[in-house]
This record gives structure tokens, C-alpha cells and sequence, in this order.
């Protein structure tokens, strides 16, 4: 080997690894970047279902969307930036409109938008929103349970084992 030619392998070696090491990250942001969409959309599922059986507009409906725990109030222990401001709910009668009415009530959407990723490429600095995800399921009790001791047709309303006063 001459001489001028010892620092080749170093320099050779540096420029794979370099475009090496960014093919591997990008794979891996590729990778939590689909979890992070698949965890979205379940999260709008789980909503969903937490709102078909809990009172309407009650505060446990959102911090279930984004896993954090009944009463917590904070961000998501899962997807960081996600928090209940990103949680939409609504109440939908037969027709697909929205409604107040309880006995009117047929769907329940949950909807989560405006959540933003920050992708951890080395030398991509960017920020993009995911779309907006929602999920449609049909309302079942809305936290409603007949009470059976009591003599006349009284209910008490019940979310995540949590008592509440029913909405008139």
C-alpha cells in the first residue's frame, strides 16, 4: 500500500457510515412514526367507547382518549404533546346531526386533531400534524343505570366506577 493512500479506508468508512447511520435512523423514525398513527387511532377507538357508556360530557371521556389516568387532568403519559384540548366529543342523533338530548342520542363520535410530531432524524428538523382521526360507534347506556332498590324510576350515572349526579 503506498503511502497517500493510508487515510483512504478512514475517509471510505466515514462516508458509508454517515449515509449508513442516516438510512438507519430515518427507519426508525418511519417505524415510531407509524406507531404514534396506529396509538392515535386507537386512541379515538378507546374514546369512543368510554363515551358510549359514561355520562354525557364527562371529563373521564377525554383523559380515557389519551391514556392518562381518570382525574389526572394532565398530558398524555404515552403520546408526548397529546392532551385533552386535542379530544373532541360529540353526540349524534340517527341522522348523523349533533344533539343535547339524551333520549335522542344514537351515535357517539370522538374525534383527535391537531396533534403535531417531531420527527428525531439527525439533520431533519421538522414538525408535521397528523391528520385528523375519528371514531363513530353507536351510544349505549351514556352512564346511565337503572337504580333497582329504589321504588320509583330513579338512575344514578356511573363512569369508571366513579358515581356522578345524572344530567337532567
Amino acid at each position: 500500500m503506498k503511502k497517500s493512500e493510508q487515510g483512504l479506508y478512514l475517509v471510505e468508512f466515514a462516508i458509508i457510515a454517515a449515509a449508513l447511520f442516516i438510512v438507519l435512523f430515518a427507519v426508525i423514525e418511519l417505524s415510531r412514526i407509524i406507531w404514534i398513527w396506529n396509538t392515535a387511532d386507537e386512541a379515538t377507538r378507546r374514546g369512543a367507547r368510554v363515551a358510549a357508556v359514561c355520562p354525557i360530557n364527562d371529563p373521564a371521556i377525554a383523559e380515557a382518549t389519551i391514556f392518562a389516568t381518570a382525574g389526572s387532568g394532565g398530558p398524555s403519559p404515552i403520546l408526548r404533546g397529546l392532551d385533552t384540548s386535542n379530544v373532541s366529543v360529540e353526540y349524534l342523533d340517527e341522522d348523523g346531526d349533533a344533539e343535547t338530548t339524551f333520549g335522542d342520542i344514537e351515535y357517539v363520535r370522538v374525534s383527535l386533531s391537531d396533534y403535531t410530531v417531531t420527527p428525531l432524524i439527525p439533520f431533519i428538523n421538522t414538525t408535521f400534524t397528523l391528520p385528523s382521526f375519528e371514531t363513530t360507534i353507536p351510544s349505549e347506556s351514556l352512564g346511565l343505570i337503572p337504580d333497582p332498590d329504589a321504588p320509583t324510576a330513579t338512575a344514578r350515572c356511573s363512569c369508571f366506577g366513579v358515581d356522578r349526579p345524572c344530567q337532567p
